[in-house]
């Protein structure tokens, strides 16, 4: 059975609630207290990993959300059944016009982690970025989505 199709207004607000946390985690300006750091006390930020590694601190099932729409934006963009993008555990979409794959693992699949695919889609990080920083896997021909992201812009 089809999953029902989400909303626009649902699913972009689920996306900018994932931004806001992302800005927040990454130190970006927002807080208020001009210290540019998105943590509120006043103090420059402490040297640490880059805000893409670190998750941003959004509810899981706004999370989620995000995740379904813009996989569903892909699916509509690049309709077909040729490459399987991947994003554990919230969804998985098959996409990309060419032969469609029906049983078992298929040829051509996409996966990465979803702070990675909300990047991608949102277009905070471009494909070749993402594939040289190891960020997603894809195996097989097809596998490629460039030209394809980002599927929502700010």
């Amino acid at each position: 059975m089809a999953r029902a199709r989400i909303g626009d207004d649902e699913g972009r607000a689920a996306v900018a609630a994932w931004r806001a946390a992302s800005r927040a985690a990454s130190g970006a300006p927002g807080d208020g207290d001009g210290d540019g750091d998105g943590d509120g006390d006043g103090e420059p930020a402490a040297a640490g990993p880059p805000a893409a590694s670190a998750p941003p601190s959004v509810d899981r099932a706004s999370l989620a959300l995000a995740v379904r729409y813009s996989l569903q934006l892909l699916a509509e963009r690049a309709p077909g059944g040729t490459v399987e993008v991947r994003v554990p555990p919230f969804a998985a979409v098959q996409c990309v016009e060419g032969p469609k794959h029906t049983r078992g693992t298929p040829p051509n699949v996409i996966e990465t982690d979803a702070a990675t695919w909300l990047s991608l889609a949102t277009g905070a990080l471009t494909w070749a970025d993402a594939r040289d920083a190891g960020r997603v896997h894809a195996s097989g021909q097809r596998a490629d989505l460039e030209g394809l992201l980002p599927v929502l812009r700010a």
